[in-house]
């Protein structure tokens, strides 16, 4: 039912009016509600949001040794297969999206298990720090420390070293390119395997992209709400909400700068056919770049980082919708390592829209896309 409201939405804008179609979503509903709690004083939009997205435990797994612990100060949760292996396993780290703000081990617990259970894998879990309470790089940091602390203690969990992965949803397709970059140059570390990034959000600069036009109302990100998390997790601050949407949050010249990876010109004329309507470059105020400048950050937005970062980076595998507002980072990204002779597997769901993963095995509501995407990621797994 999802799909065919996105469906409905893209070709007939006012039935996003319906409001009682949203209520079948209850994590859109909530943000609707928190913003009218937060105006009255009760509580933040965010935490209501967090309370409504607490999920039932799902108990013990026939076929997965599940356990929590902590990787120095980072709480992970680890699924590890119980059948026998002959040999030592591959491991996966995994980021949970949810604007870097929402989310956690528990509401991807289910798409976790099933990395786990179908390809045979040693899954790693992170729940790291949460913004606004902790903002950049708060989350990138956790993220990596856990990965070093799994890459340094593998015996432990009967993976090999040279077959550990990164993955991550949305956000935590963020912070997986993050944690890939940085430990492309580390010698002292066993090389990532692969890096798996899953519609992933990454960069901050252009959210006029052709993507974030065609599905600026489209559940389950919109594209406001894209710049809202961003500027959550850059700094708590959305008093610069307008220029970020209208893009004078960052100087015309260091646009122009990063014009050659950030670009509509280098999103595919096919991704362009529902519509695109290219913009005026807008200059940026000091004042307003001086609290955004941080958006440059290769460790804030991946799609950012030189060649010579890049051409290090491991075998990757790029998953992107077309109903999503962040389906032209993942293009861009994918460019960008093909460029420079990365291997790339790329998979686009052209009935996929944002956040579709976390319905993959649902008891609930499952779409046969989210499955497919499902599938080739496992695939992909084995194939390392």
């Amino acid at each position: 039912m999802l799909l065919l409201f996105v469906q409905l939405y893209c070709t007939f804008p006012l039935l996003g009016k319906i409001q009682n179609l949203l209520s079948e979503f209850p994590i859109l509903f909530a943000f609707e509600q928190g913003k009218i709690l937060e105006k009255i004083g009760i509580c933040s939009q965010i935490n209501f949001v967090r309370y409504m997205q607490g999920v039932r435990t799902l108990g013990a797994d026939q076929k997965l040794f599940i356990k929590d612990l902590c990787f120095g100060k980072v709480p992970v949760r680890i699924y590890q297969p119980k059948a026998p292996s002959s040999s030592q396993r591959r491991g996966v780290m995994f980021f949970h999206g949810g604007g870097w703000t929402l989310g956690s081990v528990d509401t991807h617990e289910n798409l976790c298990r099933s990395l786990a259970r179908e390809s045979d894998s040693v899954v790693v879990s992170v729940g790291y720090r949460l913004a606004p309470e902790h903002k950049y790089p708060a989350a990138y940091e956790d993220c990596l420390n856990a990965t070093i602390h799994f890459m340094r203690n593998t015996e432990h969990y009967g993976v090999d070293p040279a077959r550990i992965s990164v993955c991550g949803d949305s956000a935590g397709g963020n912070l997986a390119a993050a944690v890939s970059q940085t430990l492309a140059g580390r010698s002292d570390l066993p090389k990532l395997r692969a890096q798996i990034l899953i519609y992933p959000h990454l960069q901050a600069l252009d959210f006029n992209l052709p993507s974030y036009q065609q599905n600026q109302g489209v559940p389950l990100l919109f594209r406001e709400r894209a710049a809202f998390f961003a500027l959550q997790y850059l700094n708590g601050d959305t008093s610069h909400m307008e220029e970020v949407l209208e893009g004078s949050h960052i100087p015309i010249d260091i646009k122009l700068n990063y014009k050659k990876w950030v670009s509509p010109d280098n999103i595919p004329e096919k991704f362009k056919a529902r519509g695109y309507k290219p913009y005026v470059l807008l200059d940026c105020p000091t004042v307003v770049y001086e609290t955004m400048k941080r958006f440059c950050e290769p460790n804030l937005s991946p799609l950012l980082a030189e060649d010579a970062v890049i051409q290090q980076l491991p075998e990757s595998f790029i998953l992107t919708c077309e109903f999503d507002v962040l389906r032209d980072d993942g293009l861009l990204y994918k460019k960008r390592l093909e460029d420079n002779g990365v291997r790339v597997t790329w998979y686009h769901l052209e009935d996929g829209f944002h956040g579709i993963m976390n319905f993959s095995n649902s008891d609930w509501m499952s779409f046969s896309s989210g499955e497919r995407g499902l599938n080739n990621i496992v695939n992909f797994l084995k194939s390392l």
